[in-house]
């Protein structure tokens, strides 16, 4: 199997990590907060399970840097990117590369029967691409020197 045709749950399984919220009416001060501690880019925005935005750094960039704005006075709702753009289990680390790169993102949230079970960003999925190459590189040299058989 290719590396880009291998399913997001696959990834998933691998990455081990937790996903990080926060609700809409937390202040900006407190996301940052939070992305720092939880040493992430993104948080997804979502109140009750149910998701309705997500936040970056480069939204706090943007949107209250740039515009003079307090992160202490500013809750996350009104800078938030919504709707999201996500993928589910099923799709591929192909297919997410084009989404991130044709949006022009960095995160996406993995959703599945409207349930968040993940988020990747565009830092697993190179990884997860160099790792499945390095894997097949291995595989082959040792073919070629006739230690492994295929």
């Amino acid at each position: 199997m290719s590396e880009f045709a291998a399913t997001i749950s696959m990834l998933l399984k691998q990455k081990h990590g937790q996903v990080v919220s926060i609700v809409p009416t937390a202040s900006v001060y407190q996301a940052i907060e939070s992305m720092a501690e939880s040493q992430v880019g993104a948080l997804l925005v979502m109140e009750k399970g149910l998701l309705l935005g997500i936040i970056s750094e480069r939204d706090y960039a943007r949107k209250i840097i740039l515009q003079g704005r307090s992160s202490k006075d500013t809750p996350v709702s009104d800078i938030m990117t919504s709707p999201v753009i996500f993928v589910s289990p099923r799709q591929t680390v192909g297919e997410c590369m084009h989404i991130i790169t044709n949006h022009r993102i960095r995160h996406l949230p993995v959703v599945e029967h409207n349930a968040v079970v993940g988020m990747i960003s565009i830092g697993d999925l190179v990884n997860w691409v160099i790792t499945e190459q390095e894997t097949t590189i291995r595989q082959l040299e040792a073919y070629i020197c006739g230690t492994n058989p295929m």
